[in-house]
């Protein structure tokens, strides 16, 4: 009978590991699962030195192809997706990793993964494997499955981890989608308004200026505007490449960020609904870290650290000296005036009924749904008035280039008369 060496999780968290003797791996796999263990690693133990040298051999491997070098957020979320379901179906998790690895079609996941899947091959807890790549598994990423592995209900933490990734990745697709196409427009009326300047206008100035016309005022102020256009071409484009890079490097500062995100949250409307975007990734991310077993303190450090904005930052590391000096989540909440007064509301019926992280996910569905209405009413309104004002601004230089041609024509009429 062969045996095999297992490494597997108590209901305690405790990592334990043995050699024993089974029909088959699945066999086993299926006994350990009904002791209620959860099963890391399962390797075959063979004394014959022939299979040993076999399995010592190197494999000859397919070049691996890829469709994509860099790490999409659909990648991140199908590599989550797919080791819930196979640990939810009793795979071990190094066989997980390994069948994900053949899928992966990222190429900078896919070295990623791989070396995670050697550092739990020597050993290592997934989260800490994991640990090592912060730019792809962040502090989120981290916490959650170091308690899902802590607890022994890793698939389970996954599965609300790939249930949120898919959630924001929604929620970014209705905003980007929402103003996607206004802003399309407004970049076909400003190369509208350049192919004319450059091409058009110098034509019809050339046209004018030998026919010794009076021109119209109108028509005037055009071709004047379309003349230090195309004399100051490349320096209107440098002038405006430069601004915008210095504007960037300098909202990459602290004192830039905070700036730009005092006036973000200073405009009418627009900056209401800034402060819930931010609301929403706030308590969507400590719903899915309490609900998942974190302390308050540690999802409050955490979500802290990936809020993506200053303010709320600060903000949220007075709320977590206030808890640490014994406080509940919503009265330093109400205190920073930054969050909305429904949601300090639902916070404290979540705290007075121990049911804090649904009330929190009930907080981000609801402002999630009010930014996503708002974007989608904006987009319905924004469209008709830039195709407007695209038909305005190109019937005004249409009129001011064929003005001049109605009146020589009438002059032409009334002198053959």
């Amino acid at each position: 009978m062969p045996k095999f060496k297992y490494t597997i999780k108590d209901s305690y968290g405790k990592t334990l590991t043995n050699v024993v003797e089974d029909f088959s791996r699945e066999s086993l796999i299926e006994k350990l699962q009904k002791q209620g263990y959860f099963v890391l690693k399962i390797e075959s133990v063979s004394s014959e030195p022939g299979i040993e040298a076999a399995a010592a051999a190197p494999k000859k491997t397919k070049e691996k192809k890829f469709t994509h070098k860099k790490i999409k957020l659909h990648d991140v979320i199908s590599f989550s997706r797919q080791l819930v379901t196979m640990l939810e179906s009793g795979v071990t998790l190094l066989r997980s990793l390994e069948v994900i690895l053949s899928q992966i079609e990222s190429e900078k996941l896919y070295s990623v993964i791989e070396q995670v899947n050697r550092d739990v091959e020597h050993g290592s807890a997934l989260s800490e494997a994991m640990a090592h790549h912060p730019k792809v598994f962040n502090q989120f990423w981290v916490s959650l499955i170091e308690v899902g592995e802590a607890a022994g209900t890793l698939p389970k933490v996954l599965n609300k981890l790939s249930f949120y990734l898919e959630q924001q990745a929604h929620f970014r697709s209705t905003i980007i989608s929402s103003i996607m196409y206004p802003v399309i427009l407004f970049f076909i009326c400003m190369g509208a308004v350049s192919f004319f300047a450059l091409f058009v206008g110098p034509r019809f100035e050339s046209i004018f200026t030998t026919m010794g016309v009076d021109l119209p005022l109108i028509t005037k102020i055009l071709l004047g505007t379309f003349r230090f256009i195309k004399e100051k071409f490349l320096l209107i484009i440098g002038t405006i490449a430069v601004a915008v890079f210095l504007i960037k490097r300098y909202i990459q500062t602290p004192s830039g960020r905070f700036a730009k995100e005092k006036f973000l949250l200073s405009l009418p409307t627009f900056g209401n609904i800034f402060r819930l975007i931010i609301v929403e990734r706030f308590t969507s991310q400590m719903a899915i870290l309490v609900d998942s077993g974190v302390p308050i303190l540690q999802a409050l450090d955490i979500s802290q650290r990936l809020v993506d904005n200053m303010t709320c930052a600060n903000v949220i590391s007075d709320i977590k000296e206030s808890v640490r000096r014994g406080e509940l989540l919503a009265a330093p909440m109400e205190r920073s005036e930054f969050f909305p007064g429904m949601a300090i509301q639902m916070i404290i019926v979540g705290e007075e009924t121990g049911e804090l992280s649904k009330m929190l996910k009930h907080v981000a569905n609801f402002y999630q749904e009010t930014v996503e209405t708002f974007m989608k009413r904006l987009a319905t309104v924004i469209e008709p008035f830039m195709l407007v004002f695209m038909g305005a601004v190109i019937g005004i230089i249409v009129l001011a280039m064929f003005l001049p041609m109605f009146n020589i024509a009438q002059l032409g009429g009334g002198g053959g008369g």
